[in-house]
């Protein structure tokens, strides 16, 4: 739980509740010294507050590809999806597939609404009509059984498949960016054509905006607020052993990422601090990397967390790949 926090805990309820952090009330951390302190002695907000959400909420997930004009489609999601009602969370999830030989670009879009299906139809004709979502494609369910859907479990599965924490046998490699200015439909195909040439790797585009865009940069540590549209997760996966096909996946990963440059943000060029990106600066070779990433994670908020830390760990006890030290080299 301490690492989801530490990194904001996003999820499907963000554009409505904030993220965990924001919803923190008290908690225990035992500092370097093995002291257990509080909300009261730490001096800040340090429990989660349970917010409130419908008994019964509606779920979709629906796919279309280049032949059925996705194109149109993400770029109206890009104009809408930081605006849409706090109530409707969609993601995009851009992937390379397989038409009767053919390699294409579809687009998963899947959907949480806090409310029932006919009223989701009302809105998404209002708000991306080009998507054309029907009564059929929605399935009205507990807000819980969202989470097996968003997680790819097929209906039906029984909620304790959630305590099973075993898990296949692969690599990964994630990278993050955001996006904070609308990308053009001419944009878009040419992302979609990189991304056939490259073939191994999906993204998922998760709309920011309303409750989150109404909370200080500065109030917690996480600092990807206003302005923001949707954060990027590049996603890569592969099962083969060996320096030889992680090389591979990892040349492929640089590409896409430096592909994307001109459509997301710039100085900093913004990233996601729970998709951990070793890419981007670590502590290997000492601290000198700190302000790189810590910058890119934390923007304005990295000075007053180096102060913090001065304070709460001055030698740097609970040190890792990307800590923040509690001084930089000179």
């Amino acid at each position: 739980m301490g690492g989801h926090f530490s990194g904001g805990g996003y999820g499907n309820l963000m554009r409505k509740y904030d993220l965990s952090v924001d919803n923190i009330i008290d908690a225990e951390i035992i500092n370097a010294n093995g002291t257990v302190r509080n909300r009261e002695s730490i001096g800040e907000d340090l429990l989660i507050k349970l917010v409130p959400v419908p008994e019964t909420v509606t779920y979709f997930k629906v796919e279309r590809t280049l032949e059925e004009g996705v194109t149109d489609i993400a770029y109206q999601w890009i104009q809408v999806a930081d605006k849409l009602p706090e109530e409707l969370f969609i993601r995009a999830q851009p992937r390379v597939g397989q038409i009767h030989d053919k390699k294409t670009v579809t687009v998963l879009f899947i959907g949480l609404f806090l409310g029932l299906a006919e009223d989701l139809i009302a809105v998404m004709n209002r708000g991306i009509p080009e998507l054309g979502l029907q009564l059929k494609d929605c399935k009205e369910m507990s807000w819980i059984e969202t989470e097996l859907a968003f997680a790819g479990f097929p209906e039906g599965t029984p909620l304790d498949v959630l305590l099973n924490r075993t898990t296949s046998v692969s690599y990964f490699k994630y990278k993050s960016d955001y996006v904070r200015e609308p990308i053009s439909k001419a944009s878009l195909e040419m992302i979609w054509k990189e991304m056939m040439e490259l073939g191994k790797m999906l993204m998922q585009w998760n709309p920011y905006g309303k409750r989150m865009s109404q909370i200080p940069e500065s109030a917690v540590p996480f600092p990807h607020r206003a302005g923001i549209i949707f954060k990027i997760q590049y996603i890569f996966f592969w099962k083969e052993d060996g320096k030889e096909a992680r090389d591979t996946v990892m040349g492929i990963v640089t590409r896409m990422h430096d592909f994307m440059t001109p459509y997301v943000t710039k100085t900093p060029r913004e990233a996601f601090l729970n998709y951990r990106d070793l890419d981007i600066g670590n502590t290997v070779n000492g601290n000198k990397d700190a302000s790189v990433y810590g910058i890119k994670y934390f923007m304005g908020n990295f000075q007053r967390l180096l102060n913090a830390n001065s304070k709460a760990d001055p030698d740097n006890f609970f040190k890792s790949e990307q800590c923040i030290p509690p001084h930089l080299p000179y």
